[in-house]
């Protein structure tokens, strides 16, 4: 683990190198994966990296779960609440589209769900322009096999260092690294609204996931869930389907 640890540390040296920009930041929200990367960026950039708190109606428990995380790996922080900002956005959004009388309340939720990435991303962006920062990504291998993130949201970003990690293996790393114990065996959770949990959203487990991607034998029906996860989200991993006049 010290071995690969070390080799994260120095390709994120070398993007930020290649980029030509001054160092690194995420997005801490309590969970595991942004424990991980605030602990590694720190590591790359003691001097030069930065986590951003984004409280919108957050539970206690995260939000004191990811001031441990700050604490634990003494980076940088900014705490920036948009929960003000994402009520009033949506709620406008929520009355045009009511005025239409097109309003899809099957949606509703998703939509405020995915909405919230996406403040979240454009305030990461926003900071990491300040302080010209390169956006660091915490999708590991299994979110981004199913696709379990949302587009545009924490699925924008600049580099991703746990892509090619398994949630195990993530796991594995928080322990090398000193994330506190309690965020590593934590449920996972996108904090997309009140309960949520991921594997009680994609209907299998990480467990399961990891084991498919690694060539294990799973259970058919937590197969067919991830393969088709998989199908369904093929457009989150490439980019935007673009038109050329052929001549």
């Amino acid at each position: 683990m010290e071995k690969t640890v070390e080799k994260i540390v120095r390709w994120l040296q070398v993007q930020v190198k290649e980029a030509g920009v001054n160092g690194l930041m995420v997005g801490v929200s309590g969970g595991l994966d942004s424990a991980v990367a605030a602990h590694l960026i720190k590591r790359a950039f003691p001097e030069n990296s930065l986590g951003v708190i984004m409280p919108l109606n957050s539970s206690l428990t995260d939000m004191d779960h990811a001031n441990k995380v700050i604490e634990s790996c003494g980076i940088n922080q900014l705490t920036i609440d948009l929960t003000e900002t994402h009520q009033v956005m949506y709620s406008q959004i929520q009355q045009k589209i009511k005025e239409q009388n097109e309003f899809n309340e099957d949606n509703d939720q998703l939509a405020g769900a995915n909405l919230r990435a996406r403040l979240r991303m454009s305030t990461l962006y926003a900071v990491a322009a300040n302080y010209n920062y390169l956006v660091t990504g915490t999708d590991n291998a299994a979110e981004w096999y199913t696709g379990y993130f949302t587009k545009y949201g924490d699925g924008g970003v600049d580099i991703l260092p746990l892509v090619d990690f398994t949630k195990t293996e993530v796991r594995e790393m928080a322990e090398y690294l000193g994330v506190p114990k309690e965020i590593i065996h934590k449920k996972p959770s996108a904090d997309l609204w009140e309960g949520q949990t991921d594997e009680g959203e994609m209907g299998t487990t990480y467990d399961k996931i990891d084991a498919y991607l690694k060539g294990e034998k799973i259970p058919a029906k937590d197969k067919e869930v991830i393969e088709k996860m998989h199908q369904r989200t093929e457009h989150k991993r490439n980019p935007a389907n673009q038109f050329h006049l052929t001549k």
